[in-house]
């Protein structure tokens, strides 16, 4: 009976012994491993080492866990902002320790909605709801109480479909908005829709600077023109491989570029397309793959790649819905030779299982970092990537 009585005593000294002694590694140590733990859990849940990138080139995860990550602005002070369309959250990222990887998390507010698009401008937060715009004054250094925001604009349509927006500042310092059209194809009497307007900073001044653009969620300025490029999403319902999804060029306000009578530059709508001949309209600078859904676009500025991708435009295509097979989930680079755009080809894919017809990615935005990476939000896998170039490989150019 004694040695019965004994026998869980050992035991459980045994239990503390190993208990005490695997937990005298030093912190550091727990820290590597919690690290590698958290690696292996983004791998396995986003499997990087299906993607496909030019030689030199690597991706790794920045942030995960960012749900619904869509359009992207950089503060002053480095904090990453981030919106989201259904989750009706906009994130702050911050890389404390400056080795690209994301150490804190702060979401700034749950209340809005559709906050797609962001925007950062002298110390403050702008952000884009479906029917007005938002500005957190001094955000960064209130990040963990952030002031309540002050309402810049509240007079855009509140149709949900095409509602949500991407913003930017241009060169001059104006705040460029979107508003895509209501439907899938139509007329509407509201001049607002199928436009991209601009405004002062303070909401004075909205005047339509474009027109004819059915849903734009991505422009960007040339580094040396200063023009305005942007993507566009083409309507559907016309089958498969019509019509194109356009990359466009801005040369002066005011200008229409077709919708919802043509698109593409070539293709007469057939609901529309008797009213006006596709010659009336600003063709596409470059006709893109129908039903891609090209979102983010950015001109490469960095010093980080080698020096011929500064003739380049890099466009997320974020994917068809509704087309039969599926294209786009990938990252596509546009030569430009002055303003002609004399290449499309594609930089980052694999995002889709072309076989399997399964996506574990679909990029939304593009920023080009001080480094020279680039950073890619990923509103599927929840999540932001870091497309980074070693000079010690020989980076190919398609």
């Amino acid at each position: 009976m004694k040695f019965k009585n004994l026998f869980p005593k050992i035991t459980l000294l045994l239990v503390l012994f190993f208990v005490i002694f695997s937990c005298k590694p030093k912190k550091a140590t727990d820290a590597q491993i919690e690290t590698e733990e958290n690696e292996t859990v983004a791998e396995i849940s986003l499997p990087l080492r299906k993607l496909n990138l030019p030689d030199g080139f690597q991706i790794d995860v920045f942030a995960t866990g960012i749900d619904g990550a869509r359009s992207m602005t950089m503060g002053d002070n480095g904090t990453l902002f981030v919106g989201t369309r259904n989750e009706n959250r906009v994130y702050a990222i911050q890389d404390l320790d400056g080795d690209f990887k994301a150490d804190k998390t702060i979401v700034l507010d749950t209340t809005l909605e559709v906050p797609n698009g962001v925007a950062f401008k002298d110390g403050a937060l702008y952000v884009a709801e479906v029917g007005r715009l938002l500005r957190y004054p001094n955000i960064e250094a209130n990040l963990t109480n952030p002031p309540t925001p002050e309402v810049v604009y509240d007079d855009y349509p509140t149709e949900f479909h095409h509602g949500w927006k991407y913003i930017a500042f241009g060169p001059d310092g104006k705040l460029y908005v979107p508003v895509g059209a209501p439907c899938n194809i139509c007329e509407s009497e509201d001049e607002r829709y199928a436009s991209i307007t601009r405004m002062d900073p303070d909401g004075s001044n909205r005047e339509i600077y474009a027109k004819g653009v059915r849903n734009t969620v991505g422009f960007t300025w040339h580094p040396e023109t200063g023009e305005m490029w942007f993507t566009d999403n083409g309507r559907d319902m016309l089958g498969d491989d019509i019509p194109p999804c356009e990359f466009n060029r801005i040369t002066e306000p005011g200008q229409h570029f077709g919708y919802p009578y043509c698109h593409g530059g070539t293709v007469k709508d057939p609901e529309f397309g008797d009213k006006y001949p596709c010659a009336d309209f600003v063709a596409p600078a470059q006709a893109l793959g129908a039903h891609v859904a090209p979102l983010g676009v950015k001109f490469y500025t960095g010093d980080m790649f080698p020096e011929s991708y500064k003739d380049y435009a890099l466009i997320a295509e974020h994917g068809s819905w509704n087309r039969s097979s599926k294209v786009g989930y990938k990252i596509s680079m546009l030569k430009l030779e002055g303003n002609e755009v004399v290449s499309y080809d594609t930089f980052i894919d694999g995002w889709l299982d072309e076989e399997a017809q399964e996506a574990f990615g679909r990029p939304v935005d593009i920023i080009v970092l001080k480094d020279g990476s680039l950073l890619i939000s990923d509103d599927f896998g929840d999540a932001i990537y870091r497309v980074s170039y070693d000079n010690t490989a020989v980076a190919s150019i398609p």
